[in-house]
């Protein structure tokens, strides 16, 4: 009978040691990523700090500051901005994978976007396509893995991303980091990427050649004693990014209106802001894409295109 007390007793304490080690370990882990989140906030005060100067004075008549890169396989654009919203309003919004499919639409090529947010991970189901009216079975395909990476009360940090993209490109990313800067507003970097191949390059030189012929970007570069706006993928990124910037902008702005009246404002307001740059983003005219937009809108409610 000792020889049994003595069994459970030694069972017993084995298992109380293991869930302690396991207890210990969830807390330093906790405790890593609150130590990584407060790092990378501070990094983003300090950058906001840099480009004080930069916010306060560029040529897109608000406190943003963009940029893009390019490499032989791979083009990224970044965002920068500071933004007329409590930091609070601005991290319960993003922080959930159903809010951003109300921002992802509004972008003119977004036809579709769904989130599943009952699997693990999230995932944002999205159609990107043309510039008007399209049916969604021809629509590409692009499906968004949403990771929360950080919500603290002083910083937000989001990744959505997708392995693979249309037309050969691949590790699409949608990054977005916030931090609060006082007087109710927000210091946020959106950065947009994504890589491609071969096939991804043929059919981006395809792209530029026709559809995207003349298109620019954003940037001013060299070209001999001049400088111009720059052109190519670099250029398309740059317009993409900005595209996206404009669209948090318009959830944002839309937020204080009455839930019905949300949706209208958000898309007037994304349209009016991408005609201020209407050298690089205009499209459509603004009837046509209003009409279009309310239409997938209450398309991406209601239907499926599995």
């Amino acid at each position: 009978m000792n020889h049994i007390w003595r069994s459970a007793l030694k069972n017993s304490l084995s298992g109380l040691l293991a869930l302690a080690l396991l207890v210990s370990v969830g807390v330093t882990a906790a405790k890593a990523q609150e130590l990584a989140g407060e790092k990378h906030a501070a990094a983003l005060l300090k950058k906001h700090e840099l480009l004080t100067e930069q916010l306060a004075h560029n040529p897109y008549r608000r406190p943003l500051v963009l940029d893009s890169s390019e490499t032989p396989n791979a083009v990224n654009g970044n965002a920068y901005a500071v933004l007329d919203s409590p930091f609070s309003t601005f991290s319960a919004a993003f922080k959930s994978p159903n809010y951003w499919c109300d921002v992802l639409i509004l972008h003119i090529n977004t036809k579709y976007c769904r989130a599943s947010a009952d699997t693990s991970p999230s995932k944002l189901k999205m159609r990107i396509g043309k510039k008007t009216e399209q049916e969604l079975q021809d629509a590409f395909a692009l499906e968004f893995v949403y990771e929360l990476t950080a919500a603290s009360p002083g910083y937000l940090s989001v990744q959505l991303n997708a392995p693979e993209g249309p037309l050969g490109t691949t590790n699409y990313r949608i990054e977005l980091q916030a931090v609060p800067v006082g007087e109710g507003k927000t210091f946020m970097h959106l950065r947009y990427s994504y890589g491609y191949g071969m096939a991804g390059k043929l059919a981006m030189q395809g792209y530029l050649a026709t559809i995207g012929r003349g298109k620019i970007g954003f940037t001013q570069v060299s070209d001999g004693e001049k400088s111009r706006p720059v052109g190519g993928v670099r250029g398309t990124v740059e317009r993409n990014t900005m595209r996206y910037y404009l669209a948090i902008e318009a959830f944002l702005a839309s937020l204080g209106q009455p839930t019905a009246q949300q949706l209208n404002m958000r898309l007037r307001h994304w349209f009016d802001a991408t005609e201020e740059y209407a050298p690089q983003l205009h499209e459509v005219d603004r009837d046509n894409y209003l009409s279009m937009k309310k239409a997938e809108y209450q398309r991406q409610k209601t239907s499926s295109p599995d």
